[in-house]
This record gives C-alpha cells, structure tokens and sequence, in this order.
C-alpha cells in the first residue's frame, strides 16, 4: 500500500499545483480590460448568435470557476464575476462555454460519446474503488480464484469507465476552447494582448482535464497490477 500513498500524493500534488497556476493565471487575465468593453455575457451572447444558435440562454451562476454548459437544458452558465465582467479571463471561459454549446448544435462526436458516458459514469465511479479494495480483502482470505477475485474485477472494469471518460473529455475541452479562441480573433472581438491572455489562461484550464486523465489512468494501471499482476 505504500506505492498507492506515493502515486495518490504524487497525483494530488501535481493537481495542486496546476490548479494553483490556473488560480494564478485567471487573477492575472482578470486585470487585461477588454477595449470593447463587452461583458462575459455579452461576449456569450454573441458568439451564440454569430454560430445561428437562438435556443441557448446565457445565465448567471453562484462561486467561482462554476462555469459550464447544461445540454439538457441549453444553459450557458457562467459564474457572477465572468458573467459581469469585462476582461480577457471572462472573455476566454464565456467563449469556451459556447464552445461546448457549438459542439452540441453541430453533433460534435465526442461531446455525444461523453454525454452517453455520463449517468454510467456517475454510478461506476462511486463504487469502483471500493469494489477493488474490498474484493482484494477478501481475495486475500479466500484465495485468488476465489469470489474477491472476480469483484475486484468488477471494481476495476468500473475504475476503467471513469478513466475512458476522462479521456474523452480531453478532445471536448480542447475543442471547445479553439472555437472559442477562433472565434475572437477572427471577429476581432480581442486585441492580440487581450488573445494572449485568454490563449494562455485557456491552455491552464486544459492542462488541469490532462492531470486528471493522466491521474486516473496511474490509479487504474496500479490496482491492475495488484489485481491481476500476481496471476500466472
């Protein structure tokens, strides 16, 4: 168990400190006004329409970094400060968040493969590990072929779920923000400062999905071996 304490501190560490410099960056963007003077919702409202969307509303939300898009109910939802704000960070998470809506309108293969993930996922992820622990626990009582074998398995075939969708995720955030990025420069909704900024605070928001895709295929590599690593 003492290699499953490193990768978790390991894991938990680099998460951290890409989470910090995203934090870092946003405050920073946060500073670079927008010369348009265009609010995160506004810049939301126009890309929606600039991409012949008219069925999303763009909506406020509480807390910070809350920003998403609802495809069950065509919400764009941005957190109080991108929504009311006029800067290059609202600019770039207001963008992104259509993004995803441009990806719904137009079918974008991975958002439909993530969307169907979604109710498996949230059901998988809440048992896997303690499938795996438990059935090592009793595989260790009653042998390796016994019962606490094939529910071990089951944990990891649940844990394999999570790390497929987590990976999935990555062409949808990826995507999302080049459309986002595409689009205000090529309707010069940005000056290039201000694009610098939102490219850059963009390119945090990513690494932070890749940390967690990379962190779920190390869990899931490390209880295979344990699992199934000292079977002939």
């Amino acid at each position: 168990m003492i290699g499953f304490y490193i990768l978790i501190g390991a894991i938990s560490l680099i998460s951290w400190l890409v989470s910090n410099q995203l934090k870092k960056k946003f405050k920073k963007y946060s500073q670079v006004q927008l010369r348009n003077g265009m609010s995160g919702a506004e810049i939301a409202t126009k890309m929606l329409a600039d991409n012949g969307i008219f069925d999303v509303k763009v909506i406020s939300t509480p807390g910070r970094l809350t920003d998403h898009y609802n495809p069950k109910d065509k919400t764009v939802n941005l957190s109080e400060a991108v929504y009311n704000q006029r800067n290059a960070a609202a600019a770039a998470v207001a963008a992104h968040e259509v993004g995803h809506a441009v990806q719904h309108a137009t079918a974008y293969s991975y958002l439909t493969m993530r969307s169907k993930l979604v109710p498996v996922v949230s059901v998988t992820s809440k048992f896997s590990q303690w499938l795996v622990i438990g059935g090592l626990i009793l595989g260790a009582a009653s042998g390796a072929t016994g019962i606490g074998f094939y529910i071990a398995v089951a944990g990891l075939a649940f844990m394999a779920m999570a790390t497929i969708f987590s990976f999935i995720t990555l062409p949808v955030e990826y995507d999302a923000s080049n459309r986002a990025l595409a689009w205000l420069k090529n309707k010069n909704m940005v000056s290039q400062e201000e694009l610098a900024g939102s490219t850059d605070a963009l390119k945090w928001a990513a690494r932070t999905y890749l940390v967690a895709a990379l962190g779920s295929l190390a869990m899931l590599l490390y209880w295979g071996l344990q699992i199934l690593g000292g079977r002939d």
